[in-house]
């Protein structure tokens, strides 16, 4: 396709160049941002500096997913309800610009569903309540590393059938949870994309020295330059831990001293 003619998509049902399409909905992708666009790994973690744009993207590749695969399942998920709505907002409005009319899909408070039949829900933060959704094409979970374990391993599943694909997206916290796991130890399975603050061009330079003295040294590499953080409630520094780690020594056992059986036995 030459030209990119608002709603339009191309003869074989996808949008083309995915950065291109996202310029049709308003937003105009740095570099980074086009790499998660264009990606099309089947797990994917963007771990960003606050302020980035991540929201913006993840809603942009989910329209491109739901344009290009009609009456598929886009599901997002946060640590609650109201930012999931956020993110299905920013959706809305993409959308909007492409002169397609949504509705609601009748079963889910925050939901999208476009002329096509692809539909986008937003999901609260409660494990317990997000059960019995399946074959969905992408599963974006904003914020994820304030997002429980317990809530992730509910979401997986969902793949399943589709083979679908999922990105996890946040500002890092502490170095525990699936989301510093994935990044730290996930192997080649994900693929990764990092954005410091002093990456982003959005940022001017005086502002962020502002920030640095403001913030302690801490909190500033977590907020702004992607840096995941101890957890207080350790007692060990997680890399310590990890490279006290050897495979090839087998675990302790710790069984029952014979003579204490004896003691069992008869009591």
């Amino acid at each position: 396709m030459d030209e990119w003619v608002p709603g339009e998509v191309c003869a074989d049902g996808g949008v083309g160049d995915p950065v291109e399409f996202a310029r049709l909905m308003g937003f105009e992708a740095d570099e980074h941002q086009a790499t998660v666009l264009r990606s099309k790994a089947k797990q994917g973690i963007l771990n960003c500096t606050r302020q980035w744009g991540k929201s913006t993207t993840a809603a942009a590749k989910a329209i491109c997913v739901m344009v290009s695969k009609p009456g598929c399942l886009v599901v997002v998920a946060s640590p609650s309800k109201k930012q999931s709505a956020e993110l299905v907002r920013r959706a809305e409005g993409m959308v909007a610009k492409l002169g397609m009319r949504v509705r609601r899909d009748g079963v889910f408070d925050v939901s999208m569903v476009l002329p096509n039949g692809s539909r986008m829900v937003g999901l609260p933060g409660r494990e317990a309540t997000v059960r019995g959704l399946s074959r969905a094409s992408l599963v974006l979970i904003d914020e994820a590393s304030r997002v429980s374990d317990a809530m992730y391993r509910a979401l997986r599943p969902m793949l399943a059938l589709e083979q679908g694909s999922i990105w996890l997206m946040s500002t890092p916290w502490a170095t525990t949870g699936f989301f510093y796991e994935a990044w730290a130890h996930g192997g080649e399975a994900w693929e990764r994309v990092s954005v410091k603050a002093t990456e982003c061009a959005r940022f001017s330079q005086e502002w962020l020295e502002g920030e640095r003295k403001d913030w302690s040294a801490e909190e500033f590499q977590r907020e702004y330059m992607g840096q995941f953080q101890q957890d207080e409630r350790s007692a060990f520094d997680a890399e310590v831990v990890d490279e006290a780690m050897d495979d090839g020594v087998p675990p302790l056992e710790f069984g029952i001293p014979e003579f204490r059986k004896e003691r069992l036995r008869w009591r």
